[in-house]
C-alpha cells in the first residue's frame, strides 16, 4: 500500500481504528460513565477526521488511490483503475456529513438519558454510519461504493430500532431493514449485471465500456437497477414508502441524523455515478430522474399537508426537498450540481435546527410531536417560537432566508438547461408545500393555547443547536454568495 493511498484514505482509516478503540473503551468502562465517555471521544474522533481531511485535501487535481491494492489478480480494471477518489467534491460533502453527525450527537444526550437508553453503542453506531458515508463519497468503484453503502445502512437499521422497549421504534427498524435489504438486493443485482457486461467494477472502465453498448437491453436494465437502488436511499418516490413510518417510529435524534447525513451521502454518490460511470447514458438517466423528480415533489408536498405528527410531516417534507434537488440533477450542468450542494447544505442546517426545536417540546419526560401541541407557543416560549418561525419560513422558501436561495440555485440552472417546464412544476409544488410550513406558524402564533406545553429549561446543547441553525439560516440568506462559491469550487473538477 503506497503512501498516496494512505494519504487519500487517512480520515477513513483513522475512523476505522477509532471505532475499535471506542468499543474497547465502552466495554471496559463503568456502565454509568460509558456513554458520556464514548460520546466525547466520538466527537473528538470526528474533529480529528475533519482535521485529517483538511491536512490531506488535494490542492488541485483529484487524488486517486487503491490502484489494484484490492481485487482479483488478472482482472484488468483491478490492476489499473482507482477504487478511491479524494477531491474538493468529496471534501465538501464529507464535511456536511460530519456536521450532521456532530449535530445529531449534540441533540441526542437529553433524549437518550430521559428514556434510559444512553448506552455507549449509540455514538459508535453514529460513527460507523458516518464512516460508511465517507467511503461512499470517495468511492470510484462499485465494490467500494457497496461496502460504504452497507456500512452506513446496517448502522442505521440498528439506530432506527434503538429504543427497543418502544413498539414503534422496533417496527420502524424492522421496516427499514426489510425494505432496505430489498433495495440493496436490487442495487447489487444491477452491479452484477454491470460487471457482467463490462468486465469491470471501476467507474472509469464502466464509462468506457458503456460507450459501445448503447441500445443494449441488458445495459439499460443495469443502469435502471442502479438508479432505482439509489432512489430508495434518497427517499425518491415511488421508492419512499419506508420514510414516513421509519422517521416517525425511530428515536427523534436518530430521525434527525437519518434525515440529513444519509441524504448527503446518497446524493453525492448518485452525482459521482452519473458523471463518471454513466455519462454515455446521460439522456436516459436524466429522463428517469425527471420522472422521479416530479413524482417525489408531488408526493412529498401533497402528503405533508394532511399530517398531524410533526416527525411524519418532516418525513414527507424531506421527500419533497429530495424532489426539488433532483431538478438540479436533471439539468446536470456544473451550475446545477453546485446548486444541489448548496441546497443540501441549507437542508442539513434547517433540519438539524427544526429537530433541535422539536426536542425542546417536552412535558416532564414526554416529548410532544403533534402539531396541535404547538398551540400558544408564542406566548409560553417566544424564543422557541421565533426559531420555529425562521426555520419553517426557510423550509418553505420564503425570501430572504437561505431556503429561498437553495431553490433559486436549483431551478435557475434547470431553466438555463432547457427544463423550464420542470422548474415551473417545482415552483408550483414549492408553493403548495409552503402550506404545511405556514400551518405550523399559524398554530404557534394564532391558535389559543390549551396548556399542553409548559416550557422547561432545555439543555445547553439543544439551545446551541437551535440558535446556531436559526442564525445560520438568516446569515446565509444575506451572504449566500459565500456558500455558493464553496459549492462551485467543490464541483470544479467534476466537469
Amino acid at each position: 500500500m503506497t503512501w498516496m493511498t494512505i494519504q487519500a484514505a487517512m480520515p477513513e482509516v483513522f475512523l476505522s481504528l477509532w471505532v475499535m478503540v471506542l468499543l474497547m473503551v465502552g466495554a471496559f468502562s463503568v456502565e454509568e460513565k460509558a456513554y458520556a465517555r464514548v460520546k466525547k471521544m466520538t466527537l473528538v474522533g470526528l474533529f480529528i477526521a475533519f482535521s485529517l481531511m483538511l491536512l490531506y485535501q488535494p490542492a488541485g487535481e483529484p487524488l486517486m488511490a487503491f490502484f489494484g491494492e484490492f481485487g482479483i489478480a488478472g482482472v484488468a480494471n483491478f490492476e489499473g483503475s482507482p477504487f478511491y477518489m479524494v477531491d474538493n467534491f468529496s471534501f465538501f460533502t464529507k464535511t456536511l456529513v460530519i456536521v450532521a453527525a456532530v449535530g445529531s450527537l449534540l441533540l441526542s444526550s437529553d433524549f437518550l438519558t430521559r428514556h434510559k437508553i444512553a448506552r455507549f453503542e449509540y455514538p459508535i453506531l453514529i460513527l460507523t454510519s458516518t464512516l460508511g458515508m465517507m467511503m461512499m463519497l470517495s468511492a470510484f468503484d462499485l465494490m467500494m461504493f457497496y461496502i460504504g453503502l452497507e456500512t452506513m445502512s446496517f448502522s442505521l437499521y440498528i439506530l432506527a430500532a434503538y429504543q427497543t422497549k418502544n413498539a414503534k421504534s422496533s417496527e420502524s427498524g424492522l421496516k427499514y431493514f426489510v425494505l432496505g435489504s430489498l433495495a440493496s438486493a436490487i442495487l447489487l443485482y444491477g452491479m452484477s449485471l454491470m460487471y457482467g457486461i463490462t468486465g469491470s467494477t471501476s467507474f472509469e472502465s464502466i464509462s468506457v465500456a458503456l460507450v459501445n453498448m448503447q441500445g443494449q437491453p441488458i445495459a439499460a436494465l443495469a443502469v435502471v437497477l442502479l438508479i432505482v437502488g439509489l432512489a430508495f436511499k434518497i427517499s425518491a418516490a415511488p421508492f419512499h414508502m419506508w420514510t414516513p413510518d421509519v422517521y416517525q417510529g425511530a428515536p427523534t435524534p436518530v430521525t434527525a441524523f437519518m434525515a440529513t447525513a444519509p441524504k448527503v451521502a446518497a446524493f453525492g454518490l448518485l452525482i459521482r455515478v452519473m458523471l463518471f460511470a454513466l455519462p454515455s447514458y446521460e439522456s436516459d438517466v436524466s429522463q428517469m430522474l425527471m420522472v422521479l423528480s416530479v413524482l417525489t415533489m408531488a408526493v412529498g408536498s401533497l402528503m405533508a399537508i394532511v399530517q398531524d405528527d410533526i416527525k411524519r410531516l418532516l418525513a414527507y417534507s424531506s421527500i419533497a426537498h429530495v424532489g426539488f434537488m433532483l431538478v438540479g440533477l436533471v439539468a446536470g450542468t456544473a451550475e446545477a450540481i453546485s446548486g444541489v450542494l448548496f441546497y443540501l447544505s441549507i437542508y442539513v442546517i434547517m433540519t438539524l435546527g427544526i429537530f433541535g426545536c422539536l426536542l425542546m417540546l417536552r412535558q416532564k419526560d414526554i416529548y410532544l410531536t403533534k402539531i396541535s401541541d404547538l398551540k400558544g407557543l408564542s406566548a409560553s416560549c417566544p424564543s422557541l417560537a421565533i426559531a420555529f418561525l425562521v426555520l419553517m419560513f426557510s423550509l418553505a422558501g420564503v425570501p430572504p432566508l437561505a431556503g429561498f436561495f437553495a431553490k433559486l440555485y436549483v431551478f435557475g440552472p434547470a431553466v438555463e438547461a432547457g427544463y423550464t417546464w420542470l422548474a415551473v412544476v417545482g415552483v408550483v409544488l414549492s408553493v403548495i408545500s409552503a402550506y404545511y410550513c405556514l400551518r405550523i406558524i399559524k398554530v404557534i402564533y394564532f391558535d389559543a393555547p390549551d396548556d399542553k406545553y409548559k416550557p422547561e429549561m432545555p439543555t445547553l446543547s439543544l439551545q446551541v443547536m437551535a440558535t446556531s441553525a436559526t442564525l445560520a439560516i438568516v446569515v446565509l440568506g444575506v451572504f449566500h454568495q459565500l456558500l455558493l462559491e464553496k459549492t462551485q469550487l467543490a464541483v470544479q473538477f467534476l466537469f
